[in-house]
């Protein structure tokens, strides 16, 4: 930051003051140390405010943890930094982030879904927050929920198999079947209601359970899994599939671009609030470089923004006019 400050600071001075002349490494690291995630990351919301208008109803928003993996020390073995993010799929837009005190993934997404208006929407996420205290949350913010069902509620399992094995005989199913990278997938889907089982487990809002049986097949190889999911409405079996491929966005447009393009689980940030401080960073830095159109990689236009003072100036929606060179 501190080199890239220096080698840009005329473009900066056109809208910083600079005082004291571009910041210095220690000056960073010690700013970044103080200030609270939660805050920094509000304060980009409000920026990306009207990206985030489009959303409507039926948007998925996926909600999923990230360890930050380099961000540990040997003598902090015992602890997990990890970043919860709230990601709205079709707009590929970051929403909210919260850092997860001591690996606290749950009581983070629910404090993450919280600063997102939920109504109209649908938020999907894996089985760690198939709990009552989440579809409280989310019903609370007026939002449905779609969320995958394990062996960590046991008992709503068991129902939900058997309210699928005994209306299974004459209902609508849909198969959808998408390929790409020499692997084929084919997934069959069915949607059942839930009826008396939201007050027998005490699961407020719970209407229906969805099934999807996943075939692939790759290097001549097929596999196959069937996942059960718990659902506040009751879509059809097309919405369903549709839903649960969207809560993938945040694996692969968000957790694996961190990862290949920030090579965030390479970072070495430890010290107090400076890892998810620039965790925040790179999840906002991966928004604003979203709003870019034109073509190329994501690599691409990072290279960009730091080669081509417009391009930058453009990512950061400044109206002030560049120095003439």
């Amino acid at each position: 930051m501190a080199a890239f400050g220096q080698a840009k600071e005329h473009v900066f001075r056109d809208f910083l003051t600079l005082r004291h002349a571009v910041p210095s490494h220690d000056t960073f690291s010690a700013v970044f140390r103080m200030i609270d995630p939660k805050a920094l990351d509000a304060a980009f919301g409000q920026v990306l405010a009207e990206v985030a208008a489009p959303l409507g109803d039926g948007d998925v928003v996926a909600v999923d943890g990230k360890v930050l993996r380099g961000s540990r020390d040997a003598a902090e073995a015992g602890r997990t930094r990890m970043m919860v993010s709230a990601y709205a799929a079709r707009l590929r837009l970051t929403l909210a982030t919260v850092p997860a005190e001591r690996g606290g993934e749950l009581a983070a997404a629910i404090e993450a879904l919280g600063l997102v208006a939920l109504r109209g929407k649908v938020v999907t996420a894996d089985a760690l927050h198939c709990n009552r205290r989440t579809v409280a949350a989310i019903n609370a913010g007026g939002g449905d929920w779609c969320l995958a069902l394990k062996a960590n509620q046991d008992s709503l399992l068991s129902d939900a198999r058997a309210c699928l094995d005994r209306l299974r005989e004459g209902h609508p199913v849909a198969v959808a079947e998408d390929s790409g990278h020499g692997r084929t997938e084919t997934c069959r889907a069915m949607v059942v209601p839930a009826k008396g089982l939201a007050e027998h487990h005490e699961f407020p809002g719970l209407k229906a359970f969805g099934q999807i049986e996943a075939t692939r097949e790759f290097d001549g190889r097929t596999t196959s899994e069937t996942r059960i999911f718990a659902l506040s409405w009751l879509p059809s079996p097309e919405i369903l599939i549709d839903t649960v491929r969207a809560h993938w966005a945040i694996e692969n447009e968000l957790h694996w671009l961190l990862d290949v393009s920030f090579r965030e689980d390479a970072a070495r940030n430890r010290k107090d609030n400076g890892p998810a401080n620039i965790a925040v960073l790179r999840r906002r830095a991966l928004d604003v470089v979203r709003t870019d159109t034109s073509k190329g990689s994501l690599s691409i236009k990072l290279k960009r923004a730091g080669r081509d003072d417009a391009f930058l100036l453009g990512r950061l929606n400044l109206s002030c006019q560049l120095p003439e060179t």
